[in-house]
């Protein structure tokens, strides 16, 4: 079901080499969880800004949770659309714009994150529009299929799109009241890029297959009769737990989904439910409860109330049986010195997400950190319903109240250890896709969501070792294994990326009649594959940090080649070692790949330049750029939000989607030759 754009796990990614990759470096083992480990992931980030005629959509994003919400912005009105809990991103933006928000739209009944639209009713005094049928417990103008309503000179009209959720609805958006067909698509968690949602969140309420067929209908009976170039706005993207696979691209088009998207080539009902029932990641037991909270309408939360007060440090707080305790530090910190069974979700990453699936609901929850620490934690449990006393680090070691500590091994140390046959049991804590295609050697695997129940088969009398791809999920077992009496816990530091950095073997499992016998993976350099999307993006935002050749012959070149492209004979790009040099990648286009691919692979033996083939030539580049939209830049807002921050100014690529009238400025369409 994977594509080349998508993730092949949720949170976290499965490793598998195959003939059309690469040699494996650490870079290549960083899951979704990795991704998101940079601070600016914490906070919302605007992602994109699309102008159509009329109106500007604003796409911002919450990395950590990988949540993308829209302002739409029309005449200086403006739509909130599927806002989380924290709206101070949502209420500068408008200001910004100098706009009003008039309204606020949720799509379904989100389970991931607690949604922010009495929040924002609350601050702006503004409209709920929903699907009557999502059992509101609160005031909301109620859609159905065909409702309309105006934000500014936009017209809104509701497409009831159930599968996901029963409540699922679409909202597309028109210039006016005469366009024949909408600008662009607010799907929410019914059409991801690349992906559609899951239908198995309902935990018996409805069969998962039930609202899979629905789902079937909602695309093929109603947004697959839209136009190719309608665009597609998605709730969630890469990493997100609402679906599988899904694309870390942010936005899409109808016709690029009617083409790629792997569960919509599933013509036929029966196939259609089979692949969207399949490899589903497990939901997070947070989920069940968001998804109640927001039905009934969250509390308002005093966002610039004081922290709470710190709670009186006390042998307790390090019984599981009678608190959960958090330990906010980074695993290096955590391993010097940790309040006994705590376990250690760093505030660097999914920090929401992980609360979520390792943190039974209602359960006595204490944060364990620095005042910075604990004070952002705070604001971030909030998106999930999430409430915790808190406890600094220096008051738990002024009460000379006991600290557990546990080694952080080198790869090399372990490597070595496992050489010479003296290596503690070595448990890998991924999920078992990532354990089959890729690992350290001869090791357990025990999925971290489930090391609690599953460490029963161990003797906590024996040594051992966590593993995971970056430690981050490693260092959290260490407290769960501690809770359960394992005396002596340890784990790799660095993770698997360490392990590959340092130029250790890695293993995938054998295929011969289903052995298990570790097998090393040699390392191929072969050339990486570009999209055409990919590579507009490149010319778009970054020129001048490649180089991009045409190995095509001249006639062709003459008659249509890619922007900055330098025309090639192959036998010179094969033997002139200066094509081996350079600052960045070099990209080889040719009319359909196919050549470009063997020259490629034949320079990456000789360099370690980055070598990239444009895939399906530039054929696939022509047919496939000719509907996107161009782009360029805008700088993102400064103020800072008073429930979180947005990162400093930079410049982020903005989409402009060109009006009907005014088609965008592209050479005329010409042969790409033969």
């Amino acid at each position: 079901m994977n594509t080349s754009n998508q993730l092949p796990t949720v949170l976290m990614t499965t490793i598998i080499l195959s003939s059309a990759g690469t040699a494996i470096s650490a870079s290549e083992i960083k899951d979704a969880e990795s991704v998101s480990h940079a601070h600016d992931a914490a906070w919302h980030q605007v992602e994109q800004t699309y102008e159509f005629p009329g109106f500007m959509v604003v796409q911002i994003n919450l990395g950590v949770l990988s949540h993308y919400s829209y302002l739409l912005v029309s005449a200086k009105d403006a739509l909130v659309i599927d806002p989380d809990r924290d709206i101070g991103a949502y209420l500068d933006l408008a200001k910004k714009e100098n706009a009003s928000i008039r309204g606020v739209l949720l799509t379904h009944s989100h389970a991931d994150f607690v949604a922010g639209h009495l929040e924002l009713a609350k601050a702006t005094d503004c409209l709920i529009y929903q699907n009557k049928a999502s059992g509101a417990g609160y005031t909301i103008e109620p859609l159905q299929e065909g409702s309309v309503f105006r934000v500014g000179a936009t017209v809104l009209k509701a497409i009831e799109t159930p599968g996901h959720t029963p409540d699922g609805l679409t909202l597309a958006a028109y210039s006016n009241e005469t366009d024949a067909s909408p600008k662009v698509l607010f799907t929410g968690d019914t059409l991801f890029v690349g992906s559609v949602g899951r239908p198995d969140l309902l935990e018996g309420q409805m069969t998962a297959a039930t609202l899979a067929s629905m789902l079937y209908d909602s695309w093929f009976n109603k947004l697959a009769k839209l136009p190719d170039s309608v665009v597609v706005l998605p709730a969630h993207g890469a990493g997100s737990l609402c679906g599988a696979h899904l694309s870390d691209r942010p936005s899409s088009t109808i016709g690029e989904e009617r083409a790629s998207n792997p569960y919509l080539q599933n013509t036929s009902r029966s196939a259609f439910i089979a692949s969207v029932l399949q490899d589903l990641p497990e939901a997070p037991q947070y989920f069940k409860h968001n998804a109640a909270m927001n039905r009934k309408g969250p509390e308002l939360v005093e966002w610039d109330a004081p922290s709470p007060p710190e709670t009186q440090p006390a042998k307790a707080i390090s019984d599981p049986a009678q608190h959960y305790a958090v330990d906010l530090r980074e695993a290096g910190e955590y391993a010097a010195g940790h309040v006994p069974n705590s376990v250690n979700i760093a505030l660097r990453g999914r920090l929401e997400t992980w609360v979520g699936i390792m943190v039974p609901w209602n359960t006595k929850l204490v944060l364990i950190g620095g005042p910075d620490q604990l004070k952002e934690a705070i604001t971030r449990l909030h998106r999930v319903g999430y409430e915790a006393a808190v406890l600094t680090t220096d008051n738990w070691s002024k009460a000379n109240l006991p600290l557990a500590k546990n080694e952080m091994v080198k790869p090399v140390e372990l490597y070595d250890q496992m050489q010479q046959g003296k290596a503690p049991l070595i448990i890998d804590v991924r999920l078992p896709s990532e354990w089959m295609g890729l690992r350290i050697g001869q090791v357990i695997n025990l999925p971290l969501s489930h090391l609690s129940e599953l460490s029963a088969k161990l003797d906590p009398a024996q040594p051992v070792i966590t593993v995971c791809n970056s430690a981050y999920r490693s260092s959290m077992a260490v407290g769960v294994l501690e809770a359960k009496g394992f005396k002596h816990v340890g784990s790799m530091d660095g993770g698997s990326e360490a392990w590959i950095a340092a130029g250790l073997p890695v293993y995938g499992a054998s295929t011969a009649q289903g052995a298990t016998t570790p097998q090393a993976k040699r390392g191929i350099r072969l050339a990486e594959r570009v999209s055409a999307s990919e590579l507009k993006r490149l010319m778009m935002d970054l020129p001048g940090t490649f180089d991009l050749v045409d190995i095509r012959p001249p006639e062709h070149f003459v008659d249509f080649s890619l922007p900055g492209s330098v025309n090639v004979h192959i036998a010179d790009l094969l033997n002139n070692p200066g094509y081996l040099t350079g600052a960045g990648p070099l990209i080889i286009a040719d009319r359909d790949g196919s050549v470009a691919m063997m020259a490629g692979g034949i320079l990456s033996q000789k360099t370690e330049r980055p070598i990239k083939v444009l895939y399906g030539g530039v054929e696939a580049y022509w047919r496939e750029t000719e509907l996107q939209p161009a782009v360029r830049a805008v700088p993102l807002p400064t103020s800072p939000t008073s429930a979180g921050g947005m990162r400093p100014p930079t410049v982020m690529p903005q989409k402009v989607v060109p009006s009907p009238s005014q088609p965008p400025s592209t050479p005329k369409k010409k042969s790409a030759g033969c």
